[in-house]
């Protein structure tokens, strides 16, 4: 049998969270239209709306690598290039989708701090060359909150967006985890994006209660030209749209996005918490969204290995990461830390 216990390798291992499951059963009552033209789907877009007070375009998509590929592809031209952390999910993560579906764009590395991009990097890749044999800059991807746990304040967002408007690139966020963002923040979604100059945000819905199901928001809409057609030429024109969009509005209607995200920061502060004071411990990043990034001896991972424990080491030697989900149970944070104190021998 299966072990189904909680685990701390992803938040993609968590399951369906009440709200989105109990919308995902509405949906199912009788038949709707199909592709897009449906009721739920119609909610969904009005709720994003509502929440970001902007009246942007809204596109859904089967999952994050699709969602941030074509976005990337629809603001590039095959000639272009996309400048990103050297630590990006698109980069490291994503197989070649932004350069497939765009064509051929480029994909740049810029240097990061804490994961986080800044003026200086993006400028510095930027201006490195500006021939004809050279692809030409012309997107800025981030990732909100990052890929190792940190997040852009609105005033970083901001320097950012500054940044690209002087040099002519658009400003597109991978926000995966941008429901943990926010409520690390406190701050509206509205000022993490289109008030800090972001024109197009993927918003994850996997990572934080839903089955599957990402939303593409174009705050500026020219931009989002044709993207429908982009959307059913790479097979993500859900033909029952609906279970697709029903999740958002289960998530949206009541702050359950919220909520969740707040919960799974608050279980990864406890685990930094617990282990603070394990000799041979340290954190390796800031503890600021729902990833805990530990480093630790190499005989301690495997003990944990040994007693069951799940989590991923691609951050170098002796690097873990532990991340928490929507439904974490505190209990299980506690018993991670004792195992991890016991692990080092403390």
């Amino acid at each position: 049998m299966t072990d189904q216990s909680q685990q701390f390798a992803s938040d993609n291992y968590s399951g369906i969270c009440p709200e989105a499951w109990a919308a995902m059963e509405k949906a199912n009552l009788g038949h709707d239209r199909s592709y897009g033209d449906d009721q739920w789907t119609a909610r969904a877009a009005e709720y994003f709306r509502e929440l970001f007070e902007t009246d942007c375009e809204v596109f859904f998509a089967f999952n994050g690598t699709a969602a941030n590929s074509l976005a990337l592809s629809s603001l590039c031209q095959s000639y272009h290039s996309v400048i990103c952390s050297e630590t990006a999910h698109v980069e490291t993560d994503e197989c070649g989708a932004p350069e497939f579906f765009s064509n051929g764009s480029k994909l740049l590395t810029a240097r990061s701090v804490d994961g986080k991009l800044t003026p200086e990097s993006i400028r510095e890749v930027a201006l490195k060359r500006q021939d004809i044999h050279y692809p030409k800059p012309r997107v800025v991807t981030i990732t909100q909150a990052t890929e190792v746990g940190t997040v852009y304040h609105p005033e970083e967002l901001k320097a950012i967006s500054a940044t690209c408007k002087e040099l002519g690139l658009n400003l597109h966020m991978d926000g995966a985890r941008f429901s943990n963002a926010c409520a690390s923040l406190g701050v509206s979604p509205a000022e993490l994006t289109w008030k800090a100059g972001v024109d197009v945000l993927c918003f994850g819905g996997t990572k934080n209660g839903m089955a599957v199901g990402e939303a593409i928001l174009f705050f500026n809409r020219k931009l989002a030209e044709d993207f429908d057609y982009r959307c059913k030429q790479a097979g993500q024109l859900a033909s029952k749209m609906r279970f697709l969009s029903a999740p958002w509005v289960g998530l949206l209607e009541n702050d359950a996005w919220l909520k969740y995200g707040s919960h799974a920061n608050r279980c990864a502060q406890l685990l930094s918490e617990l282990v603070s004071d394990v000799p041979g411990v340290e954190l390796m990043f800031p503890v600021q969204a729902n990833g805990v990034f530990l480093q630790m001896s190499e005989p301690a991972l495997e003990a944990l290995r040994n007693k069951g424990w799940r989590f991923y080491t691609f951050i170098g030697s002796g690097g873990a990461r532990f991340m928490c989900s929507w439904d974490t149970d505190e209990a299980r944070v506690r018993e991670l830390a004792a195992d991890i104190r016991a692990a080092m021998g403390a």
